[in-house]
């Protein structure tokens, strides 16, 4: 195998190859949602069972990105793609024979979102971050916007599929479509790990500490962080649809909304990198948290039909940025050889994050009768993520102030 440099022709080639495999392998977030109401029809389930699968995958996602991700740091990422690309295809083949609802949960939950879909993101996150040190913000980012490109591509797709051929042909084809692929694309990984233009390893060493915590307290800090951002984030995502059918609109608008948020989302996403390599992962969570509460507070105070439609424009704008920062963050803070897990861990928290805002959201309208005390509720969690952004940011302003100041008096 080659061993390849930093910042290379080779880094960007791997990072396309990257967004490409996660293009892919985010079919089994989007396939399931896609799916519902024929799955729901044969198999005779309420609405809330035939949204299992969609839960189970979602905490099989959130759990699967610790795991691989640690398993990426231990023994490289190729191996942990072999094996999601192959969980893909078991499972998807599996789920179109599946007997029952359970059976079909079961296997979205473990093979396509555990050790399937979630091969596909953190991963190669971490990894797409060792091959960057110039521009590993827009890098990262530029990753992160497989995640949203399997939303924009996959669900017609599903669709139509589904329409023609039915929901289990459709799930044998894709699970065949993801062997055939991925398994060519991830060869083209097995470099080894990238080297600086002069040849020396790069650094495994953080840039900036942990900011005078522990690393078991700033792992706790940006995980509690990613979770509030996300809580306020699934307010909109969740309930858009709902929202614009209960103001009269129809679902129809909401929907349109809905893609609207993830278009501007990739946008967002790839903006926030260029930020992020300018002003570090700090300062692009702050901006990003700030601008994703102005977003909500709009939402608040306007309910018009065109307002709706730039509101959710500028939503996706703002918000699309926020979930990168994080994997920015850790790799300016910790030491690379633990980036996958770390990484993993904040990525798992903003999951759960958003599963807890949309039941929240859902729960406080069975109670008020509104979204206005919900999108208040986000308003609010968004408030506590933004101040933990602004207390790591003002730790890293001391910090390196004191550092400067250690430095000149050195010189004398």
């Amino acid at each position: 195998m080659l061993q390849r440099e930093i910042d290379s022709r080779y880094a960007w080639f791997r990072l396309a190859i990257a967004i490409l495999l996660s293009t892919i392998g985010g079919v089994g977030m989007w396939s399931v949602v896609v799916s519902l109401p024929a799955v729901q029809a044969e198999f005779g389930a309420a609405r809330a069972g035939a949204s299992l699968p969609f839960t189970l995958t979602m905490i099989g996602f959130a759990v699967g990105g610790v795991l691989m991700g640690r398993l990426a740091d231990r023994i490289g990422i190729v191996r942990p793609l072999v094996l999601g690309s192959l969980a893909l295809g078991a499972g998807y083949a599996l789920a179109s024979v599946a007997g029952s609802l359970w059976q079909f949960a079961l296997i979205y939950g473990v093979l396509i979102g555990m050790f399937g879909a979630a091969a596909t993101f953190v991963p190669l996150l971490a990894d797409v971050s060792h091959w960057f040190e110039r521009r590993r913000g827009i890098a990262v980012a530029l990753c992160a916007s497989g995640n949203y490109l399997a939303g924009a591509t996959w669900p017609p797709v599903v669709e139509h599929l589904i329409r023609y051929y039915g929901w289990r042909t459709t799930h044998l084809g894709i699970g065949i479509f993801c062997l055939v692929t991925m398994l060519p694309l991830i060869l083209l990984l097995r470099s080894h790990a990238p080297v600086h233009a002069v040849g020396a390893p790069i650094p495994s060493g953080p840039r900036l500490g942990t900011l005078g915590l522990s690393p078991r307290t700033l792992q706790g800090v940006l995980a509690v962080a990613g979770l509030c951002c996300c809580v306020a984030m699934s307010m909109p995502q969740v309930h858009i649809v709902a929202y614009c059918g209960d103001l009269g609109y129809g679902v129809a608008r909401g929907a349109e909304m809905l893609s609207l948020m993830l278009g501007f989302g990739i946008i967002s996403r790839i903006a926030s990198g260029f930020v992020a390599d300018r002003l570090g992962g700090l300062a692009t969570l702050l901006i990003g948290s700030a601008a994703q509460m102005t977003a909500l507070t709009l939402y608040l105070m306007m309910d018009g039909l065109t307002s709706l439609y730039v509101i959710s424009a500028l939503f996706g704008l703002f918000q699309g940025g926020l979930v990168p920062s994080y994997a920015i963050v850790i790799r300016e803070c910790f030491p690379a050889k633990e980036a996958g897990a770390r990484v993993g861990i904040v990525m798992m928290s903003t999951l759960f994050g958003m599963a807890l805002g949309g039941w929240m959201s859902g729960a406080i309208f069975d109670l008020t009768g509104s979204y206005r005390a919900a999108f208040a509720n986000a308003i609010a969690w968004n408030g506590l993520n933004l101040a933990i952004a602004l207390w790591l940011l003002l730790r890293r302003g001391r910090r390196q102030a004191a550092s400067h100041v250690m430095a000149e008096g050195g010189a004398f």
